[in-house]
Order: C-alpha cells, then structure tokens, then sequence
C-alpha cells in the first residue's frame, strides 16, 4: 500500500508539471497568443497531451490507483478523497481510444480562436462545423463514461456538479419557470427611459481600467498571486491558489459591464486564492465544483457589489474618474441603473432577475444537442425561439445570439445550468453568513475583508476535498433550498 501511495505522488507530481505548462498555454491563447501561432501552438499542445496520455495510461500508475481505490477506506480523508476523484476522472483515458482522445484535446486548442473569428464576423456557419465535432465528441464521452444511474447528458452534467442530474435541474428550472417568470414579465414591461448619461455616453476605457485597479484593492484580490488582463470573454483561470489570473473586457458604450465582469471573476478569485495552501500540490485544489464557484462569483457581483451600500461607499471614487461623464449623476440614478430589470440578449449584460432564463434556454439547447434531437446547424433557429419565448426577446443576429458565449467551443456541455444553480447556492449562502454578522454594515464600513474571511472559512478552504452537498450543509447547515433564491429576488425587484 506505502509503495502505491509513493507511485501515486510521484506520477502526480510530473502530471502536475505537464498540467500547468498546459494550463499557461490555454491562457495565453485567450489573452495575448498572436493570431499567426495558433497552428504552431496547437502542434506543441500535440506533443505535450501524447507524453500527458502516456503517463496517465502507465500500467504501473493506473494499477497503483486502482490498489488505492479498492483500499480507499483504509487512507486518510484527504487521500481517499483525492483517489475517488482520481479515478473517476481517469475513466475517460481508461475507456476513450487514444487516437480520439488526442484529436479531441487538438480540437479544443483551436476551437475557441475559430469561435472568436466568428463571433467577430456574425458568421455562425463558420463555427459550425467545428461545434458539430465537439458535440460529437461529447455524445461519445457521455457513452465511455456512463454509469448504471448517469446516462447521456447526465453523465455531462454530474462532471460540472457531482451529483446533479437532468432530473434535479428539470425539477430546479420548473420553480424557477413557475415562480419567476410571471415575475418577470411584469416586472420588466413599461419601463421609462433610462438616465442618457449613463446609457448613451462614452466611458473611456482608460478611465474604467483606472477604477477596475481601484476595485481590486476595495475586494482584496491579492496581485502578489493574481492579475487582470483582457479578453474577448471575461474569465477566471488558476492553477493552484498562487497563480490565479481573471480577465475583464472594457465596453466603452458601457460604464458598468467591466465594473460589474471585474467584481464578478474576482469572486472566482478570491475563492481560488482562498483555498488552503496545503492541497496545493493535490489534485484537491481549486473550486469544489462550478456550482459552488459560480455562488461566489454572483455573491460578489450582485449582492454586494450592486448594493446601495457598496456604492454610498464607492461612488465619489466613480464620479471623480469620470467627472465629466457623470457630471449630474446621483447615486440614486447610478443605483436603479445598475439594477434595472430588462428583457435583453446577452447572458454576461443580463441582470439578476432575468438571468436565469437566459441559462434555461442554453440548458435547453444543450439537451436537446446531446440527444440528437436537435441538429448542430438548426442551432441558431432553435436558440432564436427560445430566446422570444423565455426572455421575451429575439436575437436579430448570431453574434448576439448563439455565438455569445466561449464555452461550448471549449467543449463544457454540462457547465451552463451552473450558473443558474450557483445564484441559488448564494442566496443560501448569503443568508447564513448575514445570521453570523451585519453583512450591509461590514459592506458599508468598507470591510469585505470580514466577508472574504468568513467565506474562507465556511467555503474556500476545503478546495474539492468536500463534495458540494457537504459544502452547503457545512456553510448553512442544511441541505440546498432554492427558495431563498426566489424569495430574494422577488424581495429586491419588488422594492
């Protein structure tokens, strides 16, 4: 057993290396790669997922993993957890040929440039085909890893958030439909105009990169362990809680949508900065699950960073970088503005109350995609329905459409219906922590240092060594109620 355990941590400890020369690779092909590399780059990402595959694929390491997994009772908690996770993650290399494995992760390493190119020319025939083969390959990941209970998108689903199935987000997004969508409706019908100067001014980039800096010392996010760069997708990526990197992307048409991208992947990092040094070198570290990540990120963004008193706070440093631009501008004005409720096409604009049916129809499509029931190249059509359907608009266009997001070029099937769930986990969440001390007063004395802390405590540390279930009893003791999540949001739009 000693000596399984030595193989173990030795094979992990080279996997790790090839891991994160990966991982930088991936974020910089996001952020500053040049255009002209991508092919040279892919080449490399070739050779490196070949020596990644061998090592994974080691008869002595895979036979090490399993000893440890037969024996996983016998291990400490850490370890036991880490083999469980470990092996499940390795039943792809187990079951997938080498020969798909290995186009599959080329695929992937091109496949966000050819979706960005097309986001760029309103061209969703150009992404197409390469969606097609990612879908492809995904209906056959479903088929190598399903389980007597996890079959087709299920199998999806449950490696984004252990433990979750179509039949708990149908049951999940039937509440939600049910309870909010007549909420919604009235809630977002006959709306005056909005303030001119806040929605059809120009707001330098230079300006808004001036406060997003402010911002990042307001939440603490460590720059010693961390940075802010652009994106065409605003995005958190990390490797272990020392190297963690978010991207934002300034609107100049838009003072808030870079404010509100920023404050939203800082909750992504902070978390990842959180988690306990000691799962550093463990494949423990990092967010329990996108769910759980995904209630950090929105916590953030919207509980405290849309609310009155983060902004009584925060305000004058806003109109004193935009003087000019905001010149007349109330805090009152700025705060309905930030929190107007609206029928519109882009999921990452989109605001609290609607959001989650901007998540119903992607979970919808998805379905639908993975099954065979819908067609890759109907995609738009289909996308275009549900959008007039659950948000009450219609894109005119594949950019603002089908082509918005990055994920499905990333191959995450499964990842969306996330987001939906984390805001529910936050209210929960939120709610907890707001029992144990005045979350307004700390956000108002400008200390959410006394939030991080507690989230930390409660959430960050444990890294994936706890399940998410585990999580949400730990934090708020008891199992996850999404009618907080309702109730909350029907509490501020109602007011």
């Amino acid at each position: 057993m000693q000596n399984s355990i030595k193989i173990y941590q030795e094979m992990r400890k080279k996997l790790n290396a090839y891991y994160y020369a990966m991982w930088v690779m991936s974020w910089d092909s996001e952020t500053e790669l040049p255009h002209g590399a991508v092919d040279y780059r892919s080449e490399q990402i070739e050779v490196l997922t070949n020596e990644i595959y061998a090592l994974e694929t080691n008869k002595t390491y895979l036979k090490a993993i399993d000893l440890l997994y037969l024996n996983r009772d016998k291990l400490d908690d850490l370890l036991k957890r880490e083999i469980e996770k470990v092996e499940k993650e390795l039943r792809l290399i187990k079951k997938m040929p080498k020969d798909e494995y290995i186009d599959y992760q080329v695929l992937l390493s091109k496949s966000s440039s050819v979706w960005a190119d097309a986001k760029r020319q309103n061209n969703f025939e150009m992404f197409s085909p390469v969606l097609d083969k990612i879908i492809y390959y995904n209906r056959k990941i479903s088929k190598y890893l399903q389980t007597d209970t996890l079959k087709g998108y299920d199998v999806l689903l449950d490696i984004y958030e252990e433990g979750m199935t179509t039949k708990v987000y149908d049951a999940f997004f039937q509440k939600l439909r049910d309870e909010l969508v007549p909420f919604v409706l009235s809630s977002t019908s006959g709306k005056g105009p909005l303030p001119r100067k806040l929605s059809k001014n120009r707001f330098p980039a230079e300006k808004q990169e001036l406060f997003n800096k402010y911002l990042l010392d307001v939440f603490k996010y460590d720059l010693n362990r961390g940075v802010l760069k652009t994106s065409e997708h605003p995005f958190t990526s990390n490797f272990t809680s020392d190297d963690v990197r978010i991207t934002t992307k300034y609107l100049e048409n838009s003072i808030e949508s870079a404010i509100f991208s920023t404050i939203h992947e800082m909750g992504h990092g902070i978390y990842e900065q959180n988690v306990d040094s000691k799962l550093r070198n463990t494949l423990l570290g990092g967010g329990a699950s996108m769910g759980i990540h995904e209630s950090q990120s929105r916590m953030y963004e919207n509980m405290i960073g849309r609310s009155y008193a983060f902004w009584e706070v925060h305000f004058d440093k806003l109109k004193e970088i935009f003087q000019k631009e905001l010149k007349g501008v109330t805090l009152l004005d700025f705060y309905h503005y930030i929190n107007r409720a609206e029928r519109s096409l882009i999921r990452t604009e989109a605001d609290e109350l609607t959001y989650p049916l901007h998540i119903m129809v992607r979970y919808e499509v998805e379905k639908q995609l993975i099954s065979g029931k819908l067609k890759t190249k109907d995609l738009p059509k289909r996308w275009r329905k549900l959008y007039q359907e659950y948000v009450g608009v219609r894109p005119k266009n594949d950019q603002e459409g089908v082509l918005q997001d990055i994920h499905w070029a990333g191959g995450m099937f499964g990842y969306f219906p996330t987001y939906a769930l984390g805001s529910a986990y936050a209210a929960q969440i939120y709610f907890a922590m707001n029992k144990e001390f005045n979350i307004e007063n700390a956000i108002s004395n400008n200390e959410i240092y006394k939030i991080n802390d507690w989230l930390k405590e409660h959430v960050h540390t444990f890294g994936k060594s706890k399940t998410p279930k585990e999580i949400m009893l730990f934090a708020t003791k008891e199992s996850f109620n999404p009618d907080y999540y309702v109730e909350y949001l029907k509490r501020k739009f109602s007011n």
